[in-house]
């Protein structure tokens, strides 16, 4: 091959110039060279080597001047690109698009609590919950378990506190949102608290729970965890700032001493007595009473015994000193103004609202958890007050009788002056801050004021009456909260303390003991509406302050009926 393309390169005159010419190098290697007498194709032109994938010249389209050119994902003219798009930053928007569109719901306003605004986003669907404000080029991302582990500690002081399933995963909402975590859910049950963070739906989710085991009464404290949810999402706090600020309240002391809460103890049932009716003594023997049962269950929760037990010893002294005095055929004296009284300092109402109210907002385990254990808890309450009446009425308290409770008496200077008084001990027993302390006891006087009007004056039937005046308790109190940026609890809580079916628990459980089941019956199904009566009435007190109180541009979405099916 190299001698003949050394005589092609010779020239030689002897031969023909096609058969020395220098074939391609394409066509010399190549397995599908054309046979001899086929004409080969013309060899390409070294001067202008073309890729072939170009186009030939000649055929490359020239834009022109009336219509740019454009990409096949270029916008039309006159539209812009969402804020969320991937030609300014990472998309925020979700796959599929709702056909009402997507709401705008802005997170900076401040005149708008972060109670409604974390309730209107935790009702919206994962997918169109809007994603966090971001002012500026955002850094890198937030560290997701510390941000977890600090909303679900604030979660637990909220749930261990008394409050409802929703105010409780509404906070810790807030809080995952306010640090960048937006496709946040938690979860709230009735021990259990759980929050889930997913970054895209690509990734990995990461989950964390927390378990409440003990529960405590310190309105302080959850006053305290409310203002901290409110800087985190208002003030931007850094992790460190709201971590600092967790631990100064859980390291808080309560602040009331042990002796103070034994007095407000007795002040509590000296008070709901003289409200039925009782006199000077019967406020003396009540206070006694309930002093002595509430270190009895002092002592009981000191050895570690559940507290069931606690309310069985509770209810106990109080029990046995109405006995004694109805006993003793003391003149002008209602014994049983005292058992109703301790009963009063007893009732779980607290509970019962809470109970409730997550049943109206949904939380239907949570619901029935939280009343199964007002149920078991009112059992207790029972068992200790029955033991002491059975062995009275068959033993020498036989004289011991409804009617003598019933002596309705019309001293309405004495009954606002008790009602006050009772309200100003149930919040001093649910270690409320001082401020917090004059405004519930109001608060409580003006509902006692609006029963009395009802149920005396107009001689309404107790089941409306009481539902109106725990209808103005849960609307003062809500519009208190949401002044102070607090929970509404400390103003509502102590504020029903003398709406609680005090009386007609002891009627019921008289009735029990001296085996007259029917008309026992009756006044547990009385003090049963009752409860309910109170428990809805301050939710729609509320959810009335909510209508009023709406911001314009927001929605707060609530589910739809079932229909039946």
């Amino acid at each position: 091959m190299a001698d003949r393309q050394r005589g092609g390169d010779a020239k030689d005159p002897g031969r023909d110039p096609d058969e020395d010419r220098k074939p391609p190098s394409d066509e010399a290697h190549s397995a599908f060279t054309p046979p001899l007498g086929v004409p080969l194709p013309p060899p390409p032109e070294e001067e202008h080597p073309t890729s072939e994938f170009a186009l030939p010249e000649g055929l490359a389209p020239e834009p022109s001047e009336a219509e740019p050119e454009r990409s096949a994902f270029t916008l039309p003219e006159g539209t812009t690109a969402p804020s969320g798009s991937s030609t300014t930053q990472s998309t925020a928007y979700p796959a599929f698009t709702p056909p009402y569109g997507i709401p705008k719901v802005s997170l900076t306003k401040v005149e708008m609590p972060w109670q409604d605004r974390m309730r209107t986003m935790l009702r919206m669907p994962l997918a169109e919950r809007p994603m966090p404000e971001r002012p500026g080029k955002p850094e890198a991302g937030p560290p997701v378990p510390r941000v977890l582990d600090l909303t679900l500690r604030i979660g637990e002081l909220l749930l261990a506190g008394g409050e409802g399933a929703e105010d409780v995963e509404a906070a810790m909402f807030g809080v995952a949102h306010a640090y960048g975590l937006g496709r946040c859910e938690p979860t709230v049950t009735f021990t259990l608290l759980t929050v889930s963070y997913q970054p895209s739906l690509v990734d990995d989710p990461v989950t964390a729970n927390r378990t409440v085991r003990r529960r405590g009464t310190d309105y302080t404290r959850l006053n305290a965890v409310f203002r901290l949810v409110h800087d985190i999402t208002t003030q931007g706090l850094t992790l460190e700032e709201a971590y600092g600020r967790l631990a100064e309240i859980r390291r808080n002391r309560h602040p009331y001493p042990g002796w103070a809460l034994t007095a407000a103890s007795g002040l509590l049932a000296g008070a709901a007595s003289m409200l039925v009716g009782g006199g000077l003594v019967v406020f003396l023997a009540a206070a006694a009473g309930a002093m002595l049962g509430d270190r009895l269950a002092w002592l009981a929760a000191g050895r570690g015994l559940p507290e069931f037990y606690q309310f069985v010893a509770a209810a106990m002294p109080p029990a046995a000193m109405g006995v004694a005095l109805s006993a003793s055929h003391t003149a002008d004296v209602q014994a049983s103004a005292v058992i109703t009284g301790g009963l009063f300092a007893l009732i779980p109402g607290r509970a019962l609202v809470a109970g409730v109210q997550d049943g109206l907002t949904g939380y239907y385990i949570t619901a029935a958890a939280r009343l199964l254990e007002v149920g078991y808890l009112i059992v207790g309450i029972v068992c200790g007050v029955l033991v002491v009446l059975y062995g009275g009425v068959h033993i020498g308290g036989g004289t011991l009788s409804p009617e003598a409770a019933l002596r309705h008496q019309e001293r309405p200077v004495i009954q606002i002056i008790a009602a006050m008084l009772l309200v100003f001990a149930f919040a001093v027993l649910l270690q409320q801050e001082r401020h917090t302390v004059w405004v519930a006891t109001l608060n409580g006087g003006v509902a006692w004021v609006v029963y009395g009007a009802m149920a005396d004056t107009i001689k309404a039937d107790p089941v409306p009456a009481t539902a109106i005046a725990a209808g103005l308790v849960g609307l003062f109190g809500q519009l208190m909260a949401r002044y102070h940026h607090a929970s509404a609890l400390p103003y509502v809580t102590a504020a029903i303390g003398p709406l609680l079916p005090g009386s007609a628990v002891y009627f019921a459980l008289l009735n029990f003991a001296k085996n007259e089941l029917s008309t026992g019956i009756s006044s547990l199904t009385k003090a049963a509406a009752l409860a309910l009566a109170i428990a809805i009435g301050v939710n729609l007190g509320s959810e009335m302050s909510r209508m009023f109180l709406k911001v314009p541009g927001e929605v707060r979405r609530a589910a739809k009926r079932t229909r039946g099916f």
